[in-house]
């Protein structure tokens, strides 16, 4: 294993050059449409925290963090990550991987979801242990690439562990009232929601604003604008309804006071043949 020198940045590869995967595969069906709620919910916050659109999200996408023979030794790959103020594109193109000699700006969060039993995400081994040892995920994330958020999501236990980097070392937050643990850089909070998404009732990790609102998906979003437009459509047929009452109420009311009208006529005429004054009966 060798380092990669600081004294040599050019010769260094980029993503182009390193491969964009090890060969393994995603564990579940659950890890693709949970990325894509955390992603989806997650993206008009990024709009307003970033306007210029300077921002990334990796998914099942490789960070690059050490120079190692073969390349991939070198690589974590978080199901799911963010990196603010970076552009989201290198050169015209997507990035292939994430390679940390390259960007200098680490993620802010990154997520990984449990398949077996968690160790692999909660592996704390150090690269220089031995000669032949791999960093486990844990010790990468914490004191190589040092990302200030950490979460180890467990769809099994529905729980999630999310750890901020504080003095160089991770340490576990705790869940506010809400059982949310807040990213205060994002102004968001991450936790487990019961539901049905994607034909899938599963325990979700989903992200909340700062007041408990759950960030809904694309998906949502539109479903309640979708729900709004029908209740305003219902609205305004009400309103032309009660309108349309109001119409008739008032021709009705016209046509009382016309036939009030006429019977006045009517009775006034049959007295006058009667030699009758009436208006002289009215001031009796």
């Amino acid at each position: 294993m060798t380092l990669a020198q600081s004294s040599t940045p050019l010769t260094l590869p980029d993503h182009t050059q390193l491969p964009e995967s090890d060969g393994t595969f995603v564990k579940n069906f659950q890890e693709h449409p949970q990325s894509l709620v955390l992603t989806s919910s997650i993206r008009p916050v990024l709009a307003r925290l970033h306007s210029d659109g300077q921002y990334c999200i990796g998914q099942d996408s490789g960070i690059y963090w050490w120079l190692t023979e073969p390349p991939e030794r070198g690589a974590e790959a978080p199901d799911w990550f963010y990196v603010p103020n970076v552009p989201p594109l290198l050169n015209g193109a997507f990035r292939r991987s994430y390679v940390m000699w390259k960007e200098i700006v680490a993620p802010l969060i990154a997520i990984e979801f449990v398949s077996g039993d968690g160790s692999e995400e909660r592996d704390r081994t150090s690269p220089f242990a031995s000669d032949d040892s791999k960093a486990g995920k844990f010790w990468v994330y914490e004191q190589a690439i040092r990302i200030p958020f950490y979460a180890i999501y467990e769809v099994q236990k529905a729980s999630v562990e999310v750890y901020e980097l504080v003095a160089n070392h991770y340490e576990q937050i705790v869940p506010n009232e809400r059982g949310h643990y807040p990213i205060e850089p994002m102004g968001v909070e991450l936790g487990i929601w019961q539901g049905q998404l994607y034909y899938q009732n599963l325990p979700w990790l989903r992200w909340w604003d700062n007041d408990g609102n759950l960030l809904l998906t694309a998906e949502e979003r539109e479903e309640q604008e979708k729900q709004r437009a029908e209740q305003e459509k219902q609205r305004a047929e009400q309103e032309k309804q009660r309108a349309e009452q109001e119409k008739q109420r008032a021709e009705q009311e016209k046509q009382r006071a016309e036939q009030e009208k006429q019977r006045a006529d009517r009775l006034a005429a049959k007295l006058r043949e009667l030699g009758i004054d009436a208006e002289e009966i009215t001031d009796i």
